[in-house]
């Protein structure tokens, strides 16, 4: 059901107007003039403003200005008893829907309100369609891991080498591969994803290669892989510390000789790709289980990327947060929301071990379960977080410990490997925290072993 809301100085109008829409099964709300209705504005979630232009305190133009920078998108219908040609265009200038002289035809009234609910969706709908199928989005941050990251792509993307991304599942590494497949000759050709740890070890050599009309028991028609359907664009293969030995030969050959041959199938088929690899796993360890092949390796790590866990890089969280709070707010069509001082500063002592996808989650429940400005408190009620500076002191088995001593150490180590996280392992500026020496500090990492 959408919701009207009537802004007019007379009583009598406002009356006739919502026993107008009431029989038409809308939900009106009223208010007497402009500023409380900027305030109904501000707080409610209104579907459709009817405005009188004169009304004393601040007139309708004003109303209407004033509304467009809190929700650009809310389509506004004036109406005046004083109406003339000019008053018509100039609302109409300023962002109205529609102009209506008082007393206002009944019909007319109702098309004009169905035509400009109709509108409205079809903007909201449309804003939203566009962000599916819009450019990449920018990768947020000004802390010196993402700066050297955005320089190495602009230096990378031009050229045909090959990219290996590490980090953790959920920092973005999906991200950086769309950014350097962008800013590539290529950009014009298809980035080809495929996710190595989604697909079973006894299909991934079809996905990747295709194959023939009965080469195995369900293939029952020719299928082209991801390699062909890349030709001439990027590959992006994510997780591929989790592809099978046999495929990561394959894969190998591929990338040696530049041709593929389909599951079932025995032509060679020349292809012209480039390969952007990325991992969560140490794939040297992998290489030591004999899980992963060195030779594979080498040829995918060309260039090295690591992207930075969120916890590394805390300074970025109001950026990475308000940057979301917007999109997730025009997304769902509801006010704009903000964050107060304080929940922006408890974000950064979060422990974000789901990384950039959970804080993107956190935001999103947020907005549909926080106020219009998200409080420290609307955090608190509604995240079940552990917050980084709290220690989980019920999981700390003090049967490890011989004497006091050595809790005095474990404790003062967990502390200062706290601070140096907080503030990306830079020694100066935490040293300056603790009110300590920097040789005294880096005396404390060796002696507790600390390392990024």
């Amino acid at each position: 059901m959408s919701t009207i809301l009537i802004i007019d100085d007379e009583k009598s109008i406002r009356s006739t107007l919502k026993e107008i829409l009431v029989y038409e099964k809308y939900l009106v709300i009223e208010a007497d003039n402009g500023l409380a209705g900027i305030e109904l504005i501000k707080s409610e979630e209104i579907d459709l403003v009817l405005c009188d232009i004169k009304m004393p305190k601040m007139d309708g133009l004003e109303v209407l200005q004033l509304s467009q920078t809190v929700k650009p998108d809310l389509p506004f219908i004036m109406i005046s008893g004083h109406g003339t040609i000019d008053t018509a265009v100039e609302a109409t200038k300023k962002g109205a829907y529609d102009f209506i002289s008082k007393p206002p035809d009944l019909n007319r009234l109702l098309i004009t309100v169905r035509n400009a609910l109709d509108k409205s969706e079809l903007i909201v709908e449309t804003k939203i369609l566009k962000r599916k199928v819009s450019k990449t989005r920018n990768i947020l941050g000004n802390s010196s891991p993402i700066l050297k990251i955005n320089e190495t792509i602009e230096k990378v993307a031009p050229t045909e080498a090959r990219v290996l991304i590490t980090g953790e599942n959920g920092s973005g590494k999906e991200l950086v591969a769309k950014w350097i497949h962008e800013k590539s000759l290529r950009a014009n050709g298809p980035l080809i994803e495929v996710n190595c740890a989604a697909i079973p070890a006894e299909l991934i050599e079809s996905e990747l290669f295709g194959h023939e009309k009965g080469s195995f028991t369900s293939a029952i028609k020719q299928r082209i892989g991801k390699f062909e359907q890349a030709n001439g664009g990027t590959l992006f293969l994510d997780e591929i510390g989790d592809m099978s030995p046999s495929a990561q030969s394959k894969v190998l050959r591929a990338l040696q000789e530049n041709k593929i041959t389909r599951v079932g199938g025995e032509k060679e088929i020349p292809v012209n790709v480039r390969i952007i690899a990325a991992t969560n796993k140490d794939l040297f360890k992998e290489i030591e289980l004999n899980n992963f092949r060195l030779d594979l390796y080498h040829r995918l790590s060309v260039i090295l990327i690591h992207v930075p866990s969120l916890n590394e890089r805390k300074e970025d969280i109001p950026l990475l947060a308000n940057q979301f709070l917007v999109e997730i707010c025009e997304e769902y069509g509801c006010t704009l929301k903000s964050f107060s001082k304080e929940a922006l500063q408890y974000l950064q002592e979060i422990n974000w071990t789901g990384n950039i996808r959970e804080l993107h989650n956190v935001v999103e429940r947020l907005v549909i379960l926080g106020g219009n400005t998200i409080s420290l408190k609307d955090i608190t009620n509604n995240i079940s977080i552990q917050s980084a500076e709290t220690n989980n002191i019920e999981s700390i088995n003090y049967d490890q410990f011989e004497n006091f001593q050595d809790y005095k150490d474990f404790m003062e180590a967990e502390f200062i490997k706290n601070k140096l996280n907080k503030n990306n392992w830079n020694v100066t500026k935490t040293a300056d925290q603790l009110s300590m020496q920097r040789s005294h500090l880096y005396a404390k990492m060796e002696k507790y072993q600390l390392k990024k």
